[in-house]
């Protein structure tokens, strides 16, 4: 004999019901089965809330029993031919007419008792049940119509009711053996007292009256039907990619049902797993698909499982701490702590507490923390006010989170894969609890972060083949979009190669931005700026914040002052950051560090290899010959593409003015020129160079040496080609000056003895700076290591396309 249980969706409609008639059916052709029914979907809640109604005398029960008892009538009228209709319509009317009666009896005496409302609660199961029982002997089938209510018997403790279980066994066992139909009805979740009076079985009812008949008669298997294929991984509303589950272990499904998975209820599956007995669970809507098995006696060997089986999380948690001096040591402050919570009827989800005996924490449902904490309170007035112990402290607003697993006994390891994922994503651990059984590893963290906890540790323990990096791309010019592409024509390779796949979960430049957790794909990047939101940097970062995806890398490839703003909230957020912007970097020392020092304390990256050298392993160098415990002496550079391009091309035999023009015109200066021109943008490389050497330099004590006219620098962009026009014999004396020296003219920085400037220099043949063509840079290092040959860094410093693919090395070293 095998016990079948359909609820929720499954009995919605009509619809449904025919699905849940050919799965009796084909089941009942190899075996004999006992199916359980809940109410149709919703029914339940509506019965309650119209007994509610009619307590306080609010005239909607009427219309919600009107609707419940139209939507029975329409099911009889969908199931059945009209020349079988009449009984069964008549039938659903005389039931709900009974039910308004109650109601008005309810609406007159303005109370409504725990025996009424289960008695109200029961009208749901009992109509379902009859009906489909009479649906499956119309189609000709052996179905006979079994009252649960008249077999199960349990204390009079009304909502909650309390099963004798050894009574109920025995009448179910006698009703099966006096009638040997192949397929028997029955309605779960109700059942009845000593003195005949309804009453329910509680959360997870029906579910418990299928396990009690499946235990009873010693079945073969339990089959749970549902709207999903089996236990999943994950809540599946949360994390995207979550997996049904083939097979779990009785301990590992009653874990993960404890914490919130909503299968199951632990009690529903209390009598099966005490008989041994499989339990399956199965879907509706694809009754092929696999489902999931729940067993003492699992097919598949311990080497051959996964080390966590699930993840589950319960929303909407308090935390409860007590705490005080007088715990130390004195007997019974835990026994006294949970008799308070249970005298309330309040369920302690998780208790922690440290090896002090200074304090203990609980965690409750959110609801229930105003009544515990009176309570509580109440109780060790006395001791609050002698100072043994502070009145309890509540916590909000917060979700456990737990990991499940068999395997996860005695293995190394797990609990630091668990907490470092977490870690590095930001997410703060409230509170810890790990059974001794070691199949369970609990957590208490803001609600706010659920979801994004449990797609990491979901992605970390069950993903292992692809990690999601969410990308947050500020700045859409020629570096950004030309990054954006590199994204695009790359991705397929990093997802086969190396694991990574890259989401452009938001976009922005300083006029729209948008945003698309799954990612916006390439075809929609052409017009996403057509539906973007009003941009501003804040916004941008706020949104980045607000949605909280794991994996998240924010990137700067704009020239913003306004941008590296947003720095600090998105680091102590655990947002990593690339930034191609090199404001952040070379501003005032203090702001430089509080950026570097908040990455490191919040576990994520702050990495802006492109400030200096575009796409050349300038910073990176540095920080490996650091860490390897090195010394940098002295650095000489050129740092400017532009710089070195306009020096360069610029021979006499065109003017100063029309190179510059040249290198403006191909992409190599900003939209003002006279911002490479003038050398900021070098003292802010070596400046940033030097503080990655471990120097604590300020912008204003780098010696900026200008080779420009003071004129150049005012007014307009046109009026600056002006000038370098009207100033042509300057820089003709410039150039003749380092030639008649058989030298050339490059524009160097250089850092040593503490100190840094910039500024323009005549170069001979023999330094390794005179070879330098078109827009490359170098980078000349001597420290203790390096000090008779001195390591050079060479290349390409400038371009758009250059620049690009080191931001992208940035944000693959960043995750």
């Amino acid at each position: 004999m095998k016990v079948l249980k359909f609820g929720g969706t499954s009995v919605a409609h009509s619809q449904n019901i025919l699905l849940v008639e050919k799965i009796i059916k084909n089941e009942s052709l190899k075996n004999r089965v006992v199916v359980i029914v809940s109410a149709l979907h919703g029914v339940t809640d509506q019965l309650i809330k119209a007994a509610e109604n009619a307590s306080v005398k609010d005239e909607k029960y009427i219309q919600i029993i009107q609707n419940l008892e139209e939507k029975h009538i329409n099911l009889v009228k969908e199931l059945f031919p009209i020349t079988e209709q009449s009984s069964w319509l008549s039938f659903v009317k005389k039931h709900f007419n009974d039910l308004e009666e109650l109601c008005n009896g309810i609406s007159v005496l303005g109370e409504l008792t725990a025996r009424i409302k289960d008695k109200i609660a029961s009208y749901g199961e009992f109509l379902s049940s009859k009906i489909i029982a009479a649906r499956l002997q119309h189609q000709g089938l052996d179905c006979m119509w079994m009252n649960s209510a008249d077999l199960i018997r349990t204390d009079s403790n009304f909502t909650h009711a309390k099963v004798d279980l050894d009574f109920t066994e025995e009448n179910i066992v006698s009703f099966l053996s006096k009638n040997q139909n192949r397929i028997i009805v029955g309605p779960g979740f109700i059942a009845s007292d000593e003195k005949n009076n309804a009453t329910t079985l509680g959360r997870g009812g029906s579910d418990y009256t299928a396990s009690i008949i499946a235990a009873s008669v010693h079945a073969e298997e339990l089959q749970i039907w549902t709207d999903v294929s089996g236990m999943m991984t994950a809540d599946p509303r949360l994390a995207s990619n979550a997996k049904p589950i083939s097979e779990i272990s009785y301990h590992e499904a009653m874990e993960l049902s404890h914490f919130g998975a909503k299968v199951l209820y632990p009690p529903s599956i209390q009598p099966v797993m005490v008989k041994n007995i499989d339990l399956i669970i199965k879907n509706t809507f694809n009754p092929d698909a696999q489902g999931t098995l729940i067993s003492h006696q699992l097919k598949s060997s311990e080497n051959g499982r996964q080390v966590a089986v699930g993840i589950s999380n319960m929303n909407h948690i308090a935390l409860l701490t007590l705490e005080g001096s007088g715990m130390v040591g004195i007997p019974g402050i835990s026994a006294k702590l949970f008799q308070c919570l249970s005298q309330e009827k309040i369920n302690i989800i998780l208790i922690t507490q440290g090896s002090s005996e200074h304090s203990i924490t609980v965690a409750i449902e959110e609801k229930d923390a105003l009544r515990a904490e009176y309570s509580i309170n109440s109780s060790f007035a006395d001791d609050i006010n002698l100072k043994r112990v502070f009145p309890v402290k509540i916590e909000t607003g917060l979700s456990i989170v737990a990991l499940v697993g068999e395997n996860m006994k005695s293995r190394s390891g797990v609990s630091a894969k668990m907490f470092g994922c977490l870690g590095n994503n930001g997410i703060n651990i409230r509170a810890i609890a790990q059974g001794s059984s070691e199949r369970n590893i609990s957590i208490v963290i803001s609600e706010k972060d659920s979801k994004k906890a449990v797609n990491v540790l979901h992605e970390e323990f069950f993903e292992s083949e692809i990690k999601q990096i969410h990308l947050y791309i500020c700045g859409t010019g020629n570096v950004g979009s030309k990054l954006v592409q590199q994204i695009y024509n790359q991705n397929d390779y990093l997802k086969e190669n190396f694991l990574i796949n890259l989401r452009i979960a938001g976009i922005s430049n300083s006029r729209h931005m948008s945003f698309a957790d799954q990612g916006i794909s390439e075809k929609n990047y052409l017009t996403w700026n057509q539906q973007g939101q009003k941009a501003s940097a804040g916004k941008f970062a706020e949104e980045i914040i607000h949605r909280n995806l794991r994996n998240s890398v924010f990137v700067d490839v704009t020239a913003s002052a306004d941008v590296p703003e947003i720095y600090e909230s998105l680091l102590k957020r655990s947002v990593n950051i690339v930034a191609c912007n090199k404001i952040a970097a070379s501003s005032d020392f203090k702001q430089y560090k509080t950026l570097k020092d908040t990455a490191r304390n919040h576990n994520c990256n702050f990495y802006f290899e492109t400030n200096v050298g575009a796409g050349l392993p300038v910073i990176g160098t540095i920080n490996d010959l650091i860490k390897s415990g090195d010394k940098i002496q002295s650095i000489k550079a050129v740092l400017s593409g532009t710089l070195n391009f306009v020096f360069n091309e610029y021979d006499g035999s065109r003017t100063f003015s029309e190179v510059v023009a040249q290198a403006q015109k191909e992409g190599y200066t900003e939209p003002d020129p006279r911002l490479d021109l003038s050398g900021k943008d070098v003292a802010r490389k070596i400046l940033i160079l030097a503080r990655e050497a471990g120097y604590p330099l300020q912008f204003e004590e780098i010696e900026n040496i200008s080779f420009l006219p003071e004129e150049c620098m005012e007014g307009s962009v046109d009026n600056f080609y002006e000038k370098l026009t009207a100033y042509e014999d300057h820089f003709k004396n410039l150039l003749n000056n380092a030639k008649n020296k058989g030298k050339i003219l490059k524009y160097v920085a250089e850092f040593e003895d503490g100190k840094a400037k910039v500024g323009l220099q005549h170069i001979a043949p023999d330094s390794d700076l005179f070879h330098l063509y078109g827009k490359d840079n170098i980078v000349i290092f001597k420290t203790l290591r390096y000090s008779e040959q001195p390591l050079v860094v060479k290349g390409a410093g400038a371009g758009a396309d250059v620049t690009a693919s080191g931001v992208f090395a940035d944000i693959i070293r960043s995750i």
